[in-house]
């Protein structure tokens, strides 16, 4: 079972109401888990794109599709 923290937090009743309406959980505690959760995931997407702009991806020399295509295409009709 994983950790478990109980938080007491003042927050708006219309920032609770859209969380529930959007998340669709099935309570506050759920909505609100769900909620924390995508953002945290933009969060990590954000910077994993900023790594990768400071940072490009790049391919090996002399790598193309022709030369990944052969030794795939090998031994078929």
């Amino acid at each position: 079972m994983r950790d478990r923290m109980k938080v007491t937090a003042l927050l708006d009743d219309k920032l609770i109401h859209d969380i529930r309406v959007f998340s669709g959980g099935k309570n506050i505690t759920e909505s609100i888990v769900i909620a924390l959760t995508e953002w945290l995931n933009i969060q990590k997407l954000k910077r994993l794109n900023q790594e990768i702009e400071s940072s490009p991806l790049s391919f090996a020399e002399g790598f193309n599709a022709e030369t990944i295509r052969r030794p795939n295409r090998r031994g078929k009709a």
